[in-house]
């Protein structure tokens, strides 16, 4: 049985996104093999604080988290959170987890591993806690490193992709990829190639459906019902 690809587009600073990592961790664990999740990144804050200024400033936008957060009690947020350590932008972090990515991929082992598994899925929890829940700068690389200590990794081996570009190119075709497929904003679920564009707070009920539809393996010339 082929299995159903899930193209997952967020912005590790978007507070959807991070609402969001549970459904997505839902649906692995109740799919299982029968998906493939591909995490991408999308550039919805590449200037951070000329976004937040333009939007009210720090204290505002501050508020506005706290107001998300208090409607989702499965996330922590800190109360100072974009009021200290405050990134620049979400490239920064990304370039981070494309390396980690790079990394992962030279273990011949790593595609079996589940997604929840999985080194880069493990540093992409923990530095989106690091901001939201502890108000950390994702954005310093000394931030960085003590992830990297966490899920077991030597930084040495992320610095190699750093230096090299290889984290740069593979964040370049991730921001080329959500140009091409339309995408909007933080987060996306991507399916079907493409016919299937779920975007923003979706509930897990919805995506649940959507995968299911697809296993159910519709003909060619029929269209999915989602």
């Amino acid at each position: 049985m082929s299995k159903v690809e899930i193209s997952y587009y967020s912005d590790v600073l978007c507070i959807w996104a991070y609402v969001a990592e549970r459904r997505l961790e839902e649906l692995a664990d109740q799919f299982g093999n029968q998906i493939e999740i591909v995490p991408r990144y999308c550039s919805v804050f590449p200037d951070a604080w000329g976004k937040i200024e333009r939007r009210g400033g720090f204290e505002s936008f501050n508020q506005h988290l706290q107001e998300v957060a208090a409607r989702f009690p499965h996330i922590e947020v800190h109360d100072d959170v974009w009021l200290r350590g405050c990134p620049r932008t979400s490239a920064s972090p990304h370039q981070f987890l494309k390396a980690v990515a790079l990394v992962e991929a030279d273990d011949n082992e790593a595609p079996s591993r589940p997604y929840l598994e999985r080194l880069s899925t493990r540093a992409a929890r923990k530095i989106r806690h690091a901001f939201f829940a502890e108000a950390l700068d994702i954005g310093d690389w000394q931030v960085h490193r003590e992830i990297t200590a966490c899920i077991g990794v030597d930084y040495g081996l992320i610095e190699e992709r750093l230096r090299s570009s290889e984290a740069l190119a593979a964040l370049a075709i991730d921001y080329g990829h959500a140009t091409d497929n339309g995408i909007a904003g933080s987060p996306t679920f991507l399916m079907n190639e493409g016919r299937q564009k779920l975007f923003g707070n979706v509930g897990y009920r919805l995506l649940e459906a959507n995968v299911q539809e697809l296993l159910r393996h519709p003909k060619e010339d029929e269209a999915s019902w989602c």
